[in-house]
């Protein structure tokens, strides 16, 4: 992966990191940077399972994709919330 790669990869993730925030119900107690990299995580993985089932590459923007890694960067999100909640 080349470095455009991996500054693609960080602002792709801060945007599915927010996004998967607004979509989580409620107050969520974890920072910023935690979300941040949330996002960044869901953003490879949903790459990877859309990559997988071929629907990563179409003409024009990639729907179903975003869907994904905003789906996996909720879950994320609320999974982080749930364990820093409890302490």
């Amino acid at each position: 992966m080349e470095i455009t790669g991996i500054l693609s990869a960080v602002v792709i993730g801060i945007v599915v990191g927010v996004l998967g925030r607004l979509v989580v119900p409620g107050r969520q107690r974890i920072g910023v940077l935690l979300t941040i990299v949330v996002g960044i995580v869901a953003a490879l993985i949903g790459s990877a399972i859309a990559a997988a089932a071929g629907v990563a590459d179409t003409n024009g923007v990639d729907w179903i994709e975003w869907l994904i890694q905003i789906a996996l960067a909720a879950l994320g999100v609320a999974a982080l919330d749930r364990t820093v909640g409890r302490r």
